[in-house]
């Protein structure tokens, strides 16, 4: 398909993982929460909210501000991967609402799918075992060990683009988080919004829908339509 329903201009879809596709996120709160215990201190959700979407690195770094009891980054660290890693392979990660329904229409569709993350290659890993059960396969994948800067810079998203040799305007990003969203908009791509644990605020460029069963091919094509356009004006 191509022409007036944009499908002729998407390139690609980009999805975020953790909060976007899987619901890793109580996990990574009761890792997290469990961390902090031995740090000496206590975790919220409001301290959930403030790592959503964030780095390995940025995450260790505000444990430790939290911390009564000393630990090295490095220990911190893997405090944190371990746990998590631990847990997904003692629990299969919970698909969000229609999240395998999406992933299948863009599969079927033939346009490119890459899996975005900030989490470790370990934790990608064990996610996408049991995304595997359920006949999901991705073009390609970035991880936090992939870039040097992670969400909310650009980066993430500008190497999956080029990946595939993609033009990240002609992608359309799906984010569940602040960060993310920042650095998918920062990259050029055509944003869509899915917020979870951390409110996501409307701003110009992003769309924002309540879940993944909101979103489907005839949104994603509308959208790289609506984007192509606008390029075509400004040129």
């Amino acid at each position: 398909m191509s022409g007036t329903d944009g499908s002729g201009q998407l390139q690609a879809v980009l999805f975020d993982m953790d909060g976007l596709l899987v619901n890793t996120e109580p996990l990574w709160f009761e890792v997290e929460h469990g961390v902090m215990a031995r740090l000496g201190g206590t975790w919220t959700a409001l301290d959930q909210q403030a790592l959503v979407g964030g780095s390995l690195h940025r995450s260790v770094d505000y444990l430790l501000s939290r911390a009564t009891r000393p630990a090295s980054h490095d220990d911190v660290a893997d405090w944190l991967v371990t746990g998590m890693a631990d847990l997904l392979a003692e629990r299969e990660a919970v698909l969000m609402p229609g999240a395998l329904d999406l992933l299948a229409a863009v599969r079927d569709a033939g346009i490119p799918r890459i899996l975005v993350t900030s989490s470790e290659k370990v934790i990608m890993d064990a996610v996408l075992t049991s995304l595997e059960k359920h006949d999901v396969a991705f073009t390609a994948t970035v991880c936090g060990a992939d870039v040097r800067e992670p969400k909310p810079h650009p980066e993430p998203y500008l190497l999956a683009a080029s990946l595939i040799g993609a033009d990240p305007g002609a992608c359309v990003a799906l984010e569940d988080s602040p960060n993310g969203v920042l650095s998918a908009l920062a990259a050029g791509c055509i944003t869509i919004a899915v917020p979870g644990v951390a409110p996501v605020a409307p701003r110009s460029g992003l769309t924002i829908a309540p879940s993944l069963a909101d979103v489907d091919l005839a949104m994603l094509y509308s959208l790289a339509a609506e984007a192509s356009g606008a390029h075509s004006s400004r040129g």
